[in-house]
């Protein structure tokens, strides 16, 4: 019996028709010998629509960035007798009619623990990280300090919401010049800008407002921007490095999705074997700090004199053919259809795992404690 696998993409954040491109990628790999595939694209009104397969990827043959529109005849219901409404928004239906559920939403209202959420009430499994976790990778200055707190090197940032006081002179005095400007909860670099001078600041700062009420103020740091895929749940492997060079000033949205010379990528990175190491540790350590399972990208920076920065967790990395996350472990071994495959397991596995635990009361006498050969540690 086939698995009924709910890839769920497009939503309302400002990568939505990236999510669309990631998607596409996702239902091209998976094995129609073993999953039922079923495309479940939300518009940017959050409107969830049951989509046809086939219909979906021919609508995609196209070179600008897609968007899933609610009146778009390219993007039929699949099941228009399910509901008397064109809507398709229920935790009940979803547990009905699949699986597992492959979230590709990256940013708010998908990356975030949100979906994660709502899925876990449909009592499914998920692909990816779960509510908590995707809630704190999501959130960049919850992300850095957990990170500092575990010991982790992170660059110097200053946190702030709308309604603070920014003093810019204290600021610049801080984190100096040139510094960066982002949104707390976007990805794909949107709403992120390099500030060079004190003229520059305000208008990024008001640009990454725009996109959330928290922002990031955060030290410019010269060096190679480094990333590693992470897989697995309690004993996760790491990928070999790869290395982004930008031919932008620095890896924007447009040099990541729009221009396909927009960077140019060194796979694997040239490393010191010793570099390697180091950096695949930090990229498990930050997994393991932040309770990721399934899977994150982890971004570093690595300074001249080989110093190695912690950047950020993207918990639902970029799945189209130029993306990162696939294209590390494909260098590592492990080829995309393999890897989508591997992903769907590991959700199925939590998934049984957890549903072990107890959710009421204990009204049994107390199990024996297990030896201490198993794993857990008892200070007396």
């Amino acid at each position: 019996m086939k698995t009924r696998v709910g890839v769920l993409f497009g939503g309302q954040s400002a990568e939505h028709e990236v999510s669309i491109r990631s998607a596409k990628s996702i239902i091209e790999h998976l094995d129609p010998q073993k999953y039922e595939i079923f495309p479940i694209g939300i518009d940017k009104q959050g409107s969830w629509h049951f989509l046809d397969a086939e219909r979906f990827l021919l609508s995609l043959k196209q070179s600008h960035l897609p968007t899933l529109k609610p009146d778009d005849s390219l993007f039929p219901l699949m099941c228009p007798k399910l509901l008397a409404s064109d809507v398709f928004f229920s935790p009940c239906v979803l547990k009905e009619t699949l699986d597992v559920i492959f979230p590709v939403l990256h940013g708010p209202f998908g990356e975030d623990g949100t979906v994660q959420g709502l899925v876990q009430l449909a009592n499914l499994p998920c692909v990816g990280p779960d509510t908590l976790s995707s809630a704190m990778c999501m959130d960049k200055g919850v992300m850095k300090t957990l990170l500092k707190a575990a010991g982790l090197p992170v660059a110097t940032y200053l946190s702030f919401h709308c309604t603070d006081l920014i003093d810019v002179e204290e600021v610049i005095r801080h984190l100096r010049l040139p510094l960066f400007v982002k949104p707390a909860n976007l990805g794909s670099s949107v709403g992120i800008n390099k500030v060079h001078t004190q003229e520059e600041f305000w208008p990024c700062i008001q640009e990454a407002f725009l996109y959330d009420e928290q922002i990031i103020l955060e030290e410019y740091i010269e060096g190679r921007e480094i990333e590693c895929s992470v897989l697995g749940n309690f004993d996760p492997i790491v990928s070999l490095p790869g290395e982004i060079i930008p031919t932008h000033e620095f890896y924007t949205y447009e040099a990541k999705y729009l221009d396909e010379k927009g960077a140019e990528f060194e796979l694997p990175a040239k490393l010191e074997p010793s570099l390697v190491r180091e950096i695949q540790e930090l990229a498990v350590k930050a997994f393991k700090v932040l309770r990721c399972e399934g899977m994150a990208r982890i971004d570093f920076f690595l300074k001249e004199k080989g110093e190695v920065y912690v950047n950020e967790l993207n918990t639902i990395p970029g799945f189209t053919t130029i993306s990162l996350y696939p294209k590390l472990w494909e260098i590592s071994g492990i080829p995309y259809p393999q890897l989508i495959n591997r992903l769907i397991e590991l959700a199925i596995e939590r998934f049984h795992r957890k549903k072990l635990l107890r959710m009421t009361k204990l009204d049994t006498p107390r199990p024996q404690a297990p030896p201490i050969s198993q794993g857990i540690r008892v200070r007396k």
